[in-house]
């Protein structure tokens, strides 16, 4: 088990699986300005350690986040002090850095599974609808918070809740900002399964780590970045960019070595990727 410094997060190694956990539980694991800044980079540090092949986002005591830290606000109030036209482009270059923040879980090169307990709420329907698969524990709810404190969500629930549940659902859950519970959650499509407490949904959910991470990595990045394609692409080009990717990737030993294994009747192993480094 190694450790990646971060004031905010604490990461353990599970073998292929990294879990990323927040640790700030005395703060129900607000969204403090570390965070922001933390998570891509940690994100990044582990997409360049091809040893890693799935990760788990969790949450730290009793919550998986509560959003935002509102100090982070506090902060951003002082932007507007200045001549309205720079205030709005400087805050604007602001809420994109936030935006970049999640969108750094889509760039990871491997799949993260969100473990959810507890309160998920304003940021942290953001950061799961980010992620490629989310658990739930029976405890678990949801709200985008929001429009309860007169504004819109602007870090990416907005874009990526419509294409994960019926736009019907995710337009009445942004407008209200009602609370909803695991079990709805589930039935809505937002969540995949269903847990009884916050330690059996860890262990499943570094359980399914440690199944993805038992696969080819060549295959589950190129499955990561054509769903990810797919989601924002028509269906044509979807096909056309899946018959470029595998006619240029397809070639690997992975391959042969699955059909060998499979045909052995043993497991499979495959190699890690290579790293990716400039020359020179």
């Amino acid at each position: 088990m190694t450790t990646l410094a971060s004031s905010f997060f604490e990461v353990r190694r599970h073998g292929a699986v990294a879990e990323i956990v927040m640790n700030k539980p005395d703060r129900a694991n607000a969204m403090s300005p570390d965070f922001w800044v933390d998570l891509p980079r940690l994100l990044g540090e582990l997409s360049a350690d091809q040893s890693v092949r799935a990760a788990v986002v969790t949450g730290a005591g009793k919550h998986f986040t509560s959003g935002m830290d509102l100090s982070t606000f506090g902060n951003l109030a002082a932007l507007f002090k200045d001549e309205p036209g720079r205030a709005a482009y400087a805050f604007r270059e602001v809420i994109l850095k936030l935006q970049d923040s999640f969108s750094a879980i889509e760039r990871a090169r491997f799949p993260v599974i969100a473990a959810i307990h507890g309160a998920c709420i304003g940021g942290g329907i953001d950061m799961i609808t980010a992620c490629d698969i989310r658990l739930a524990s029976a405890d678990a709810y949801f709200a985008i918070e929001e429009i309860n404190i007169g504004m819109a969500a602007d870090v990416g629930t907005l874009q990526r809740l419509p294409k994960l549940i019926a736009p019907s659902v995710a337009a009445e859950l942004a407008f209200t900002g009602r609370r909803f519970d695991a079990e709805e959650a589930r039935r809505i499509g937002l969540t995949s399964s269903l847990h009884a407490d916050a330690q059996t949904l860890r262990d499943a959910a570094l359980d399914l780590a440690g199944q993805i991470a038992a696969r080819s990595p060549l295959a589950i990045a190129g499955i990561k970045r054509n769903l990810t394609y797919a989601r924002d692409h028509s269906v044509a080009d979807g096909l056309d960019y899946i018959a470029t990717w595998n006619g240029g990737m397809l070639r690997s030993g992975d391959l042969m070595e699955a059909i060998q294994s499979k045909m052995a009747k043993r497991d499979a192993a495959f190699a890690d990727l290579r790293p990716s480094k400039i020359p020179g």
